[in-house]
């Protein structure tokens, strides 16, 4: 008779030191719910600053607006993959011929020279640039002010691209400021800079056009435009890691502008 109630009370307390054990191995606990820890946020891509163009050194000897290296941060953490692969067009082999052989981080210091170059041709590396175009063509009226359209900031950008590319530019804030106002968004480096990336990311990996292409967002960019010399002598001290850089004949330049496909 004892030997069976110690059976009993022996069973019981091995239960109840069962249910004890895996209470405690539970992180949550018993009888509570806690929703899991959200993972990390995935690390930010490594940077490397680029050189610094033409325009650029002459103003640190001169005075003026100067590219920011934070700048090309902004550029580099906005990069799609896409733009680091072998998706970029062939083209990019006239100011970087090795494009296709660097290493991630280098393509990436190559597209912030890019957007520094760009810069520096459509607004002389001033953020606060603002000019309204009489050419025909450019001279409508913006769908999202209902202004005549204004170029603006550093890659002279439209109100009209928050809606074509979901770029951060907010016209009900702006509005209310003064035309140059540093604060508006649309003249916000990083709002402007990020705005291009996408801009140029669509032409190139969704158009599937070039990256000199006489029909991109960019007139600096057309090589068949007055303009694209302006561009093309910013880009004269690309990343070391770009191999040398080759000119390209006029006939050269008179065949790809009649192109818009990459060769």
């Amino acid at each position: 008779m004892t030997t069976g109630v110690w059976r009993i009370v022996g069973g019981r307390a091995r239960r109840a030191a069962t249910v004890a054990l895996v209470c405690a191995s539970l992180v949550t606990g018993c009888g509570k719910h806690r929703d899991p820890a959200p993972p990390p946020p995935p690390p930010k891509p490594t940077v490397k600053v680029a050189p610094p163009t033409p325009i650029e050194t002459k103003k640190a000897e001169l005075g003026g607006t100067e590219w920011d290296p934070q700048w090309d941060r902004i550029v580099e953490q906005t990069l799609p993959q896409a733009m680091l692969s072998r998706q970029v067009p062939r083209d990019v082999r006239r100011f970087c011929p090795r494009f296709y052989q660097m290493s991630v981080l280098d393509k990436r210091s190559f597209w912030a020279y890019f957007f520094q170059a760009l810069a520096g041709a459509e607004a002389g590396l001033d953020p606060t640039t603002r000019v309204r175009h009489t050419e025909p063509e450019v001279a409508v009226k913006d769908g999202v002010t209902g202004r005549f359209v204004r170029s603006e900031g550093l890659l002279q950008l439209t109100y009209e691209d928050q809606e074509r590319y979901g770029c951060d530019f907010d016209w009900e804030h702006d509005r209310l400021l003064k035309a140059n106002d540093p604060a508006k968004t649309i003249l916000q480096p990083k709002n402007n800079l990020e705005c291009g990336v996408k801009i140029l990311a669509k032409q190139i990996l969704e158009q599937h056009k070039a990256l000199f292409s006489n029909t991109g967002y960019w007139a600096t960019l057309r090589p068949g435009n007055a303009s694209y010399p302006m561009f093309a002598n910013q880009m004269t001290n690309v990343p070391i890691a770009c191999g040398a850089v080759h000119r390209p004949t006029r006939r050269a330049l008179h065949e790809e502008a009649k192109s818009d496909r990459p060769r």
